[in-house]
């Protein structure tokens, strides 16, 4: 080949390199600047491709993004932050308003926040969108409320309207994942009010191209967040449970919201709405409703609801207990079955009571009364399917042990309440007074308390009835009206 030739093929090239590239014979740094490479997997970046993710080990997983220019136009308006003093803040700012459901109202700390995040989690098929839907439909303001669906149809959701007999004059429906698109209607139409059923179906291209995973559930809860935080609106999120039964996703979605609620369903109709973050109101209170082919009722009274009613003697293993849930008194029937143990170790199967606390109790008691429990299987169950986290159920669980084991009943109308302690001694317990009313209220006759009390004496009713015992050997022989 001649030297002319070699020539003209290399400013060929070299004319090539700079049509592509440009003048300076590489990539424009412009477009190297806008470009990263997100793992659909985790949303890990890279400046770079790689053929496996160095975060969560996928390979294969890393797709070229354009990085939007966002976040340039955030750091320039926040380029001078400024503070202000905390005096000068208008205490009345975050005003609550009314759900139209008492029993969420009561769970959120006595109503809707305004510039908050609730998020909703809870298996499929328990009412979820019930809930959300009854609550866009009964809420008391005069602003637009948006329902974003990212699961049915608009079809659907005014199907489920129907039957809920819902007046939908101020409901906005919306029915996209799109995170853009869901921006774009809130600014025209400023709501009161978000609900978006489910956060999983969110999805932006920013976050990645699969809907759902982390970065996607991260990315889309935040600008949601932040809209309604500038604009004085309250953000409903609906979300999936793993089998495990804790919100899907990552656990940075639970703080990034106000309130995390749990939607949990019980043995039949009843359905229990418990807090496990809030933070403008208390964790310990529970909302109760019952779900009817025309959506789910609120329960005023659930003092009745957890009991069983008999005729004549109980059953052996079965005790009531006095227990709090929030500003409310509940009397539970506690179930206790002892068989012997068909292997060298002894099991404890408890689903309401939380198992460490049986397995505790039935060693006080093998220890303080010389029971012996070692050698046997322990069945604990709460009627009605409510879950008792509660100090005060331990009394009735350890005398529904004890008398499922000795096979001897307990007193028909008697109801119990105390912390029990390793030493078997009973320990006071909050508000006494309201538990002792609500039982006899309810027909009981006879009341086994701690001898120490925290209440006002004046606030405790004296009826013949009560009994207050300061160990465990003494309640048992209180109850079984013979030495334990």
């Amino acid at each position: 080949m001649t030297a002319s030739r070699k020539t003209a093929r290399c400013s060929a090239a070299a004319q090539k390199r700079r049509i592509f590239f440009g003048a300076g014979g590489s990539m424009k740094k412009s477009k190297q600047k806008n470009i990263v490479f997100v793992c659909s997997g985790c949303g890990h970046e890279e400046p770079k491709w790689l053929g496996r993710c160095p975060e969560c080990g996928e390979w294969n997983s890393l797709v070229e993004t354009a990085v939007s220019s966002k976040a340039a136009v955030r750091a320039e308006r926040s380029a001078i932050p400024q503070s202000f003093p905390l005096s000068q803040v208008d205490g009345q700012e975050g005003t609550r308003i009314g759900s139209g459901s008492p029993e969420l109202d009561r769970v959120l700390g006595g109503g809707i926040m305004k510039r908050s995040t609730v998020l909703v989690g809870g298996e499929p098929g328990i009412g979820k969108s019930t809930l959300l839907l009854q609550t866009a439909g009964r809420v008391e303001t005069r602003g637009r409320v948006l329902y974003v669906s990212g699961e049915e149809s608009a079809g659907q959701v005014k199907m489920r309207a129907d039957r809920l007999e819902l007046s939908c004059e101020r409901i906005e429906i919306f029915c996209s994942g799109t995170l853009e698109d869901v921006l774009t209607v809130m600014e025209a139409l400023h709501p009161m009010v978000v609900i978006v059923d489910s956060v999983q179906t969110l999805y932006t291209a920013e976050a990645g191209l699969v809907p759902g995973t982390l970065n996607q559930l991260k990315y889309c809860s935040f600008e949601l967040i932040s809209w309604v935080k500038e604009h004085d609106a309250a953000l409903f999120l609906s979300a999936h449970i793993t089998k495990d039964g804790v919100i899907a996703g990552p656990k940075t979605l639970e703080h990034m919201v106000d309130t995390v609620l749990y939607f949990e369903q019980a043995d039949g109709e009843q359905r229990f709405l418990r807090a496990s973050k809030n933070r403008f109101g208390s964790v310990d209170e529970i909302g109760i409703f019952t779900m009817g082919a025309k959506g789910l009722f609120a329960v005023e009274d659930p003092s009745l609801l957890f009991l069983v009613r008999r005729e004549g003697a109980l059953p052996p293993g079965v005790a009531t207990a006095a227990v709090l849930e929030g500003s409310r008194t509940l009397l539970v029937e506690i179930q206790a079955l002892t068989v012997p143990a068909k292997g060298s170790i002894s099991r404890v199967f408890s689903g309401h009571v939380d198992q460490s606390r049986v397995s505790r109790i039935a060693a006080t008691i093998e220890k303080c009364l010389g029971l012996r429990l070692s050698d046997h299987d322990i069945y604990v169950n709460v009627a009605g399917g409510i879950r008792i986290n509660e100090v005060g159920v331990e009394l009735a669980v350890a005398a529904s042990i004890y008398s499922a084991r000795t096979g001897i009943s307990l007193p028909p109308r008697a109801a119990l309440t105390g912390e029990l302690t390793l030493a078997g001694e009973i320990m006071p317990v909050r508000r006494l007074s309201s538990r002792v009313k609500t039982a006899l209220s309810l027909g009981f006759d006879s009341f086994v308390c701690p001898a120490a009390d925290k209440s006002p004496p004046e606030s405790v009713p004296t009826e013949a009835g009560l009994t207050r015992v300061k160990n465990l050997t003494a309640a048992i022989q209180a109850l079984f009206k013979a030495p334990a």
